[in-house]
């Protein structure tokens, strides 16, 4: 049998980077995708197939998926890992920005999700991976947009999950808890940049304090990459993987707990967070569609 084969969406850091090399150590051939080519170097010299795409851009989407079947005739495994934070309250954040939020984490997924499909029902298999987060199944002040993109990715997985299983293809979600990657200096610069003063300024900073902090604390992205090994070599894979800091626990909390007991559990923790997270240097870098 040839290799399986594996797409990857933003595989130029964190979450995707690992995802694209434990992929490869397993065996797959791994098409790695990112906007810029630069950073996933390293990846091609591990063997990765590194691809730029636009995922806000249709015909840089169907040329991919076009590409990745003229060069092997199949596709075994998506990870829809692309995806960014936004953070800002909602009075404050722009509705543009909030649509680049909705069209990034889920029109982007759900159309690469369409094309990839017609090829794996035709052979009766495939694995889809979307990539949720601990945070699509609670809230927190100031992420209203993100939050609902995972909310979002959690139902429409749901949905498709029982919608292809009768055509061989499993659809499994993926809760990642606080990870180390640039991810949260994203985040954290955004959410400073529209709610950074005025009358949500000091939650603001207090959040973007903590949101900082995840590129230095937290779970190495390793984990998640495992899991997602774990998921696409399995027989029968879960449904969902909660893995890294604080997932499981904050996914069982939500299920658990009444809701205004979880809103306060929530904002407590991002007040005593702050006290004791050290000061951080300011993220600064443009906000890109990359975990």
């Amino acid at each position: 049998m040839t290799a399986p084969v594996a797409l990857v969406t933003g595989a130029s850091s964190g979450i995707g980077d690992a995802t694209a090399r434990r992929l490869l150590e397993l065996g797959y051939r791994v098409y790695a995708v990112a906007r810029r080519l630069d950073r996933m170097a390293a990846l091609a010299e591990l063997g990765a197939v590194t691809v730029s795409t636009d995922l806000t851009d249709d015909t840089s989407m169907v040329e991919l998926v076009d590409r990745v079947l003229a060069d092997t005739g199949r596709i075994d495994v998506l990870v829809n890992n692309a995806g960014y934070g936004s953070y800002g309250a909602l009075e404050e954040v722009p509705l543009a920005e909030a649509r680049r939020q909705i069209e990034v984490n889920v029109f982007a997924l759900a159309r690469l999700t369409q094309l990839v499909l017609p090829s794996m029902r035709e052979r009766r298999r495939g694995t889809i991976v979307n990539i949720s987060s601990m945070g699509g199944k609670f809230g927190e002040p100031l992420g209203a947009w993100y939050h609902a993109s995972k909310y979002a990715v959690e139902g429409l997985s749901d949905s498709i999950r029982a919608e292809l299983a009768p055509h061989g293809i499993d659809v499994v979600v993926i809760e990642p808890g606080a990870i180390r990657t640039e991810w949260g200096g994203i985040a954290a610069a955004g959410l400073l940049d529209r709610s950074g003063s005025g009358p949500y300024a000091d939650q603001a900073r207090r959040s973007a304090k903590v949101l900082s902090a995840g590129e230095y604390q937290g779970s190495a992205p390793e984990v998640v990459a495992r899991a997602i090994g774990k998921a696409v070599t399995a027989r029968r894979p879960r449904t969902r993987y909660a893995v890294g800091s604080g997932a499981k626990a904050m996914t069982v909390a939500a299920w658990l707990l009444p809701d205004r007991m979880m809103d306060r559990m929530i904002s407590g923790f991002f007040g005593v967070a702050a006290r004791f997270t050290p000061d951080l240097p300011a993220a600064s870098r443009e906000v890109t569609p990359t975990r």
